[in-house]
C-alpha cells in the first residue's frame, strides 16, 4: 500500500490531465452544439482553469517546502511576493482584453473555467473507484 503523502502527490499529478481532457471533449462539445464562439470561449476558460491550477500547486509547493526544510537562503519574500502579483495581474488583464475584444461567449468561459471543480470531482471518483481494500 503507498504511502498517503505519495498517492496526494499522484492525485495532484493528475488534475492537469483531468483538466486537458475535460477541455478537449467539452470544447468540441459546446461547439458543437453551440459554435465557434462558445467553444473558443470553453476553450480560454479551461486554459485559464488550467493555469490557475498551476500557478496554485507551484505556489503551495514554495511554501510546502519552506515550512519542511525551513531554508529561507534561496527565498527572497519581497521578490517573491512581487514576482506572484505580477503573474497574477497579467493573467487577470490578459483574460479581461481576451474578453472585451475576443467575442467569444462570457458564460461559456465561465463554464470553460468550471472543469478544475469537474476534475476534482473526476479524481475523487477515481480515487474511491480505484480504492485496493486491503
Amino acid at each position: 500500500m503507498r504511502s498517503e503523502a505519495l498517492q496526494a502527490e499522484a492525485a495532484i499529478a493528475r488534475l492537469p490531465q483531468w483538466i486537458l481532457g475535460l477541455a478537449a471533449v467539452g470544447t468540441l462539445a459546446v461547439a458543437l452544439i453551440w459554435g465557434f464562439r462558445s467553444g473558443g470561449g470553453f476553450l480560454l476558460g479551461s486554459l485559464g482553469a488550467w493555469v490557475n491550477l498551476r500557478l496554485l500547486i507551484r505556489a503551495v509547493d514554495r511554501i510546502g517546502r519552506l515550512a519542511v526544510n525551513g531554508n529561507t537562503k534561496d527565498v527572497r519574500p519581497a521578490q517573491s511576493g512581487i514576482v506572484v502579483f505580477i503573474q497574477l495581474m497579467a493573467l487577470v488583464l490578459g483574460a479581461f482584453v481576451i474578453l472585451r475584444l475576443s467575442g467569444f461567449n462570457k458564460i461559456a468561459v465561465l463554464c470553460g473555467f468550471l472543469v478544475c471543480p469537474a476534475a476534482v470531482i473526476l479524481e475523487i471518483l477515481y480515487e474511491l473507484l480505484k480504492y485496493d481494500h486491503s
